[in-house]
């Protein structure tokens, strides 16, 4: 798509292995030789760092921008991204904290890390902007542009006040307030501070609202897959009734949906590829819910 134009030393990326489907493979392994050749291959012990060559490097990266992902932020811009608190390592941090870095030492530079502003654990809706974390993989002193589903904030330069309020500003509303007060106890926030009107409605239905009206330019695949139509319809069944299935409350939901709500039209068939029928106990009811939900 041309996105990719920069070349460094005859390369335009580099590259530790790569994940996608079988399509996507299949267009890696009939690219022209010279176009394939653009692609510097690199062990996983690599990263892309400012030193060696240094001169060199910040001639040609100036106006960087270095994209991130992470599990969890807190509201003073510490960034978690590795490990949870019990120590179980969830990802490496691979060039991460290299790119962070660079962000601040090179001319122009700025670091995005990006996150969704909520999770389901154990069924129950949980914030990723917190106000402390178990362990932290980036520092507060290092914080820079923060963005979830809400929108964005920058914090370069700010103080941990501003920092608070803009982060705020991109938290699901369902956590804003308690988050709030526990930076208004600290003394980190003014006693008088208020969520700003415009971001009182930080909801995922507004979210979901905004995709479905942008549904053509926006496929939930948008690279292609490997998943057939049937098993494109049990995804978001089956990541639903994940998440209800962990309470009483969600169990009950399930039923509910399987009785009341009207039939997915591809539901026998997502039925039987599962191995039920629609009929047959209340684990088949509890997936024909969650058929039924995500058509809602």
């Amino acid at each position: 798509a041309g996105i990719i134009r920069r070349e460094v030393d005859g390369a335009v990326i580099d590259a530790g292995f790569f994940v996608e489907t079988r399509d996507f493979y299949k267009r890696l392994r009939c690219l022209p030789e010279d176009q394939r050749a653009k692609i510097a291959m690199r062990p996983v012990s690599f990263t892309n760092s400012l030193y060696g060559d240094e001169e060199a490097k910040r001639a040609a990266r100036v106006n960087a921008r270095f994209v991130n992902g992470a599990m969890q932020v807190n509201l003073l811009g510490d960034v978690m991204s590795d490990t949870l608190g019990d120590g179980q390592v969830v990802s490496g941090v691979g060039g991460q904290f290299n790119f962070v870095e660079q962000a601040f030492a090179l001319e122009g530079g700025r670091s995005v890390i990006t996150l969704p502003a909520w999770r389901m654990t154990g069924g129950t809706p949980c914030s990723n902007i917190r106000w402390t974390l178990d362990t932290v993989t980036v520092p507060r002193h290092m914080r820079d542009v923060v963005v979830t589903e809400y929108g964005a904030a920058d914090l370069r330069g700010l103080s941990d006040a501003q920092v608070i309020a803009a982060l705020l500003n991109i938290t699901d509303s369902r956590f804003q307030s308690k988050l709030m007060e526990q930076a208004k106890t600290a003394g980190k926030l003014p006693d008088n501070h208020e969520i700003p009107e415009a971001h009182r409605e930080n909801y995922p239905q507004r979210v979901r609202a905004w995709i479905e009206g942008h549904r053509a330019e926006l496929p939930t695949f948008p690279f292609g897959s490997d998943f057939d139509d049937i098993e494109r319809v049990l995804l978001p069944a089956l990541a639903e009734l994940k998440e209800l299935s962990s309470t009483w409350r969600g169990k009950a939901q399930l039923l509910v949906a399987s009785l009341w709500l009207p039939p997915h039209e591809q539901e026998l068939q997502a039925m039987s590829r599962m191995g039920f029928k629609t009929n047959e106990g209340l684990t088949a009811r509890a997936l024909q819910g969650a058929l039924r939900l995500t058509v809602r």
